[in-house]
């Protein structure tokens, strides 16, 4: 039975899914490992894996960093969520940033 997520994935982050799948694949076959090599050193099982390969969004996220980190391909994903490589999100902090700076005054004693 298929997962729900298939259904209301965007076709776009589907394709993004399956072309970094098919990468881990590449990735793979150049390092001369095996799928089943592979789905031993993650500790899943080898159908499981092969997911992994075809991009399947049902599959943690866990065992794509893990593979990544097999792979020896462990910087490039994480620095994608960098907030300083977040350019829209720099924008909107961009906007946000007050025009004037007021201090407040300290209540007098009396």
């Amino acid at each position: 039975m298929r997962s729900a997520v298939y259904d209301i994935l965007p076709s776009k982050v589907r394709r993004s899914l399956s072309s970094f799948g098919s990468g881990l694949a590449l990735a793979r076959r150049k390092r001369r490992l095996s799928q089943a090599m592979m789905a031993e050193r993650l500790g899943v099982s080898k159908a499981t894996y092969s997911r992994v390969e075809k991009g399947d969004p049902t599959v943690s996220m866990g065992i794509y960093a893990m593979a990544l980190f097999i792979l020896g391909l462990t910087d490039a994903p994480f620095s994608i969520a960098d907030p300083q490589q977040d350019h829209q999100g720099l924008l909107f902090d961009e906007e946000n940033i007050p025009k004037r700076i007021r201090t407040k005054k300290e209540p007098t004693a009396r």
